[in-house]
């Protein structure tokens, strides 16, 4: 498969969530609480997006799937557009962009302070995620785009706090966090394992 097809195929398959909550809506109405199901949709599949951009690198070094690589990026904006989908969502139609209310939800609510504080990280990431950032940014690039992994420990955090009855969705995705920085923590021993038997080779 080409890298335009598999982009191509990617793209569709982050926006099919969207589209199924567009068809729900047009063929069987808002419903009883539009909103709330805005909120669920954008918030989780944009953490769920986010947790596989972070996947793709373990599957690249343990199981050797290079092809998957160029997909890092385009999961990672699509996590961010969804985000951006959950914030405004939650901005306009439950704050009606009062910026009052706003500033008061995020300081006095712990839930949208870690919500609030990981998408002005995936904001960050996402404006520096072109090629002519990479070069401006040089190595800090690469030091900047690891903030990725804070930014999945306050999405996961946020959920957990907003949800009030069913926690098994928010643990989940913390335990698939937990063990994706597990993998980049064992990928590391071994690099430096293998670069301190050079040294003494």
């Amino acid at each position: 498969m080409t890298r335009f097809r598999l982009q191509a195929i990617t793209i569709l398959v982050t926006l099919l969530p969207a589209l199924g909550l567009g068809f729900r809506f047009a063929t069987e109405g808002p419903g009883a609480n539009p909103v709330d199901d805005l909120t669920h949709v954008t918030g989780e599949w944009g953490l769920r997006f986010l947790l596989l951009s972070l996947a793709v690198t373990p599957a690249r070094r343990f199981l050797g799937w290079h092809w998957a690589q160029p997909l890092r990026r385009t999961l990672g904006l699509a996590a961010f557009c969804y985000a951006a989908a959950h914030l405004a969502t939650w901005s306009v139609f439950d704050l009606g962009l009062d910026l009052r209310a706003i500033t008061e939800d995020v300081l006095e609510r712990p839930y949208v302070t870690a919500g609030m504080a990981a998408f002005v990280i995936l904001s960050a990431l996402a404006v520096t995620s072109t090629r002519g950032w990479i070069r401006r940014l040089g190595s800090r690039w690469v030091s900047l785009h690891r903030m990725v992994y804070a930014a999945g420990a306050l999405a996961v955090l946020h959920h957990f706090w907003l949800v009030k009855a069913d926690y098994r969705p928010a643990i989940v995705h913390g335990v698939l966090l937990a063990g994706l920085l597990a993998a980049r923590l064992v990928w590391r021993a071994r690099s430096r394992a293998a670069s301190d038997a050079l040294r003494r080779s």
